[in-house]
């Protein structure tokens, strides 16, 4: 009797001496990466390979490249019931890349693996080759910034792309085969690739800045528009947000293609923000030191430009944006819950996808550009051609365009018919200079944003009036009805031009302009 109650209190021999095993991976969900415990065991039972934990399809098809993998490499399995928990287990786990960890737990069933602080990541290949997947960049990128990744186990195919990432202790490996000797010994062969950019570096202060000076289409191509080249160029030098309005044909939409090619210089770290969310849309970038430029169309659908889907949210063209410039032509001819929902990013620069299946924050931090008609037809503007447009048309087609939409808009430009007498004004490379130095002039300043981007208790700080600018504007509070907003706008524009002419202060004459650019 109390034998048989005995051996009911224990456990099975088999189960008692059983090891579980752990390595650490990571999932990704929207732009942040959650670290994920990798648990493996054999127990007794009916043979069976099962994965538990919330894992998605790409993760059971795992189960399959792992069985391959193993038995290529002459791995024999035990007729005992293979179990992979992935924890915590109320996370939804996706990506190929913990075919590695999963495979090494397996392979090492019988040793006892101690090794917290090591990342391993890597999608198996059936003959056992370690491949790379579109989400290690920016899972890794994303664990770095949190302070939680220091050491991985990685792809040696993916080293081309990660090496950009400082900080981290990569271990490259080929095959499964060579992960597996490695975490036997304990010995890694650390990569001591580091990666150089061959773009031109500004340094101020203790940061370095990257600058990719391409130019794909020059200023100088736009005759006359003498007003608009300078709202561009105060546009840029800011990243202030910058509408255009003026018959067709008038060179609105060269304008905004030119203007890509002067805009500031980037840190490393928005180097590799731009990037990460190029991975994620499925593209490889190339690293360069050059903003990024979307230009959606009318047409696109609501989930393109803001991301979403009914299961995974995917990224958007909004986020897509981020650190550079999003371009919307004619812009009126969006559908006006497009243009509502774009001045969350505008005022907070990020996206928030809400979803039954998943809630995801994409940073956007974007300068918006935009050009359209005077009218339906184009013609309102026009001295040689008459409008068709009746006074309702005209007034509805205004009316797409709500006053707080317009009111995070800081410069706007009516652009005037072209002339035989226009001539070939400033070019981009003079452009790019100015825009450079008033660059320069921020930093110096102590801002961690340029000008158009600062919030509210910055703007009090960097933005200071002269007393003659200052009266200037509270006549224009009076004259105009500005909005807080919109004071905070002028303030931040008046900053720009004051750097574009190296002034210390904000005097009268850069406030007068900066005024002469509002809406009408």
């Amino acid at each position: 009797m109390s034998q048989n109650n005995h051996s009911g209190n224990l456990p099975p021999k088999s189960n008692k001496e059983a090891i579980v095993n752990c390595l650490t991976c990571a999932t990704l969900n929207g732009l942040s990466a959650k670290s994920i415990e990798v648990e493996a065991t054999f127990t007794k039972g009916l043979p069976g390979f099962s994965v538990v934990g919330l894992a998605s399809s790409d993760i059971q098809e795992a189960k399959e490249r792992v069985k391959s993998a193993l038995l290529v490499n002459e791995f024999k399995f035990p007729p005992l019931k293979l179990t992979v928990n992935l924890s915590p287990s109320d996370i939804k786990k996706s990506g190929t890349h913990l075919d590695l960890s999963i495979a090494l737990l397996v392979a090492l069933h019988k040793k006892k693996i101690d090794e917290k602080n090591l990342f391993v990541f890597g999608e198996l290949g059936l003959d056992g080759r370690v491949k790379s997947s579109s989400t290690l960049f920016p899972i890794i990128l994303s664990l770095k910034e949190q302070g939680i990744l220091k050491r991985a186990i990685v792809p040696r195919v993916a080293m081309e792309h990660l090496s950009h990432i400082a900080g981290v202790e990569f271990i490259p490996v080929d095959t499964l085969k060579e992960a597996e000797k490695l975490l036997q010994s304990g010995e890694y062969n650390k990569s001591t690739q580091q990666f150089s950019y061959k773009s031109k570096s500004i340094t101020i202060g203790t940061k370095t800045y990257y600058d990719e000076v391409i130019i794909e289409a020059d200023f100088s191509d736009v005759k006359g528009q003498g007003v608009a080249k300078r709202a561009a160029l105060i546009a840029a030098a800011g990243m202030h947000n910058f509408m255009m309005e003026g018959n067709p044909g008038c060179g609105k939409s060269m304008i905004a293609k030119r203007l890509k090619d002067i805009l500031p210089p980037l840190l490393e770290e928005e180097m590799l923000s731009i990037a990460k969310h190029q991975f994620l849309d499925g593209v490889t970038p190339d690293f360069t030191a050059k903003r990024p430029m979307r230009s959606p169309h009318h047409t696109a659908t609501t989930a393109s430009i803001f991301g979403g889907g009914s299961h995974t949210a995917r990224i958007g063209e909004v986020a897509l944006a981020h650190n550079g410039m999003l371009f919307f032509d004619e812009l009126p001819h969006f559908p006006k819950n497009i243009l509502e929902a774009l001045r969350e990013p505008l005022q907070d620069r990020r996206v928030n996808i809400s979803r039954v299946n998943a809630k995801v924050e994409y940073e956007a931090d974007i300068m918006f550009v935009s050009a359209m008609n005077p009218c339906p037809c184009g013609n309102l503007l026009s001295k040689r051609k008459a409008c068709r447009c009746s006074e309702r048309e005209v007034k509805r087609y205004k009316n797409r365009l709500s006053d707080p939409f317009l009111d995070r808009i800081d410069l706007f430009v009516t652009m005037q018919e072209i002339s035989a007498d226009d001539k070939k004004g400033i070019s981009s490379k003079e452009m790019k200079r100015a825009v450079n130095l008033a660059f320069r002039l921020q930093k110096e300043r102590g801002q961690e944003r340029l000008n158009g981007k600062l919030r509210e208790n910055e703007v009090e700080e960097f933005c200071k009036l002269s007393s003659d600018a200052e009266s200037i504007l509270f006549s224009a509070i009076e004259k105009f009805g500005l909005s807080h907003r919109s004071l905070g706008s002028i303030r931040k524009v008046a900053r720009t031009i004051a750097d574009l002419a190296c002034s210390v202060g904000i005097d009268k004459v850069h406030v007068l302009e900066a005024l002469s650019y509002r809406r009408r």
